[in-house]
């Protein structure tokens, strides 16, 4: 099985959509750092594009 990295954006979302769902299913009281790590590497990516010189 070979993974293309530039479509890995297309499917990362739903696959770590998937596992938080799972996770906060399993454990509720992880649901804060499952958000909080979720926003946090989102808006990280979300500014790479104007960090990059």
């Amino acid at each position: 099985m070979t993974i293309n990295l530039g479509s890995f954006p297309l499917y990362a979302g739903p696959v770590i959509a998937i596992a938080a769902g799972i996770l906060i299913l399993v454990k509720p009281k992880l649901l804060n750092y499952v958000v909080a790590f979720y926003l946090i590497i989102t808006g990280v990516l979300g500014l790479l594009p104007f960090i990059q010189s």
